[in-house]
């Protein structure tokens, strides 16, 4: 495992262990977001993203069940499928 070191900002400084597998992605990505910090800082935007459209529909789904009872599980597995697995 290769250890990497990345400022965290603020004076910090954050120890990240990468697989032979997460070095080969990270510098594949490398081109096209300029460093290894920028394409580990798209991650981490993404991964919250990802997380607030999850949180959203969860809410959304507590909503409809309370007003329309409960939602079909087969739908809502399609519905993820269709907007968070592309």
């Amino acid at each position: 495992m290769l250890r990497t070191y990345y400022n965290a900002g603020m004076g910090g400084t954050t120890t990240i262990r990468l697989s032979d597998e997460d070095r080969q992605l990270l510098a594949q990505l490398v081109p096209e977001y300029g460093d290894q910090s920028s394409v580990i800082r798209h991650g981490i935007r993404r991964l919250a993203e990802e997380q607030r459209q999850r949180q959203e529909l969860r809410a959304l789904l507590e909503d409809w069940e309370a007003e329309s009872g409960p939602v079909d599980e087969d739908m809502v597995a399609e519905m993820q499928r269709r907007y968070f697995n592309r």
